[in-house]
């Protein structure tokens, strides 16, 4: 079976931008589909706060974690969710009986997978006739920011290094369409939408975040194994506080976005 190695880490800095995330503003493309009485999996849950919000729109939601970490922080977000349940499995072999859900969901997940067209192969497999298979990613080369900073620019390198060398793909967004074409799915909706920060209280939120990330998450850890010195990665948060600070600044990041019905 490929393995997975999550760049992020479930580091406070990470977990702090991940429960932000609401089926509103993370999944908004799946919401016009769903009635009550559907049975969700909801692959990649993180803190389980789109979890939540599925559950609460749902007869019932799993959600798949692949380490016991994971899972153990999952289940403190559907804490209370008497219609949710989190098992421990991984999206290139789901631990289901074919055809067991209707909605099979997918945020910031395949952009980190070995093989994501294995994983939504298996997504399909799950997913009942009818039903439907859902995933949003971002697209990190799309991602849009002022001013200038060079920084940022190198934040930006780092993280695609760092990205790939753990097998992901860090602009997955404008592959997904290519990825659920190669796995066998033909009845395929692709859209995007963006996550604009803007004003102060998104600027001092997202960069400070970005800020504590680069030096304190997983991926600050492999970058130091890597050889980066930390004084860059001292530089770089240095960078995201500075962008943080500018009333001025504004960030857009892209994400690619598809809905496809299971026949």
């Amino acid at each position: 079976m490929p393995s997975n190695v999550y760049t992020h880490g479930h580091h406070e800095s990470v977990l702090r931008s991940h429960r932000w995330r609401t089926a509103e503003n993370s999944a908004a493309y799946l919401l016009p589909v769903l009635i009550e009485k559907m049975k969700v999996l909801d692959v990649g849950a993180g803190p389980a706060t789109i979890t939540r919000d599925l559950a609460a729109r749902v007869a019932h939601v799993t959600a798949l974690e692949v380490t016991e970490e994971a899972v153990a922080v999952a289940r403190e977000g559907l804490a209370g969710v008497a219609n949710a349940e989190v098992v421990r499995g991984d999206v290139h072999a789901l631990p289901f009986p074919d055809g067991t859900f209707c909605v099979v969901h997918a945020h910031q997940v395949l952009q980190h997978v070995a093989d994501p067209v294995l994983a939504l192969r298996e997504m399909r497999r799950v997913c009942k006739p009818g039903g439907y298979i859902a995933a949003r990613d971002s697209d990190y080369a799309g991602f849009v920011w002022y001013p200038a900073l060079p920084e940022l620019d190198d934040w930006m390198a780092l993280y695609q290094r760092m990205a790939r060398a753990n097998g992901g793909e860090p602009d997955a967004g404008r592959r997904l369409l290519a990825w659920a074409r190669e796995a066998g799915l033909t009845d395929v909706t692709a859209t995007s939408s963006t996550w604009c920060f803007a004003d102060d209280e998104d600027r001092a939120w997202w960069g400070g975040m970005w800020a504590d990330r680069v030096r304190s998450s997983a991926m600050a850890r492999q970058a130091l194994a890597a050889g980066v010195p930390e004084e860059e990665l001292a530089r770089l948060s240095e960078g995201w506080r500075r962008w943080a600070a500018d009333p001025d600044s504004w960030l857009s990041i892209l994400h690619g976005e598809i809905l496809a019905r299971v026949v």
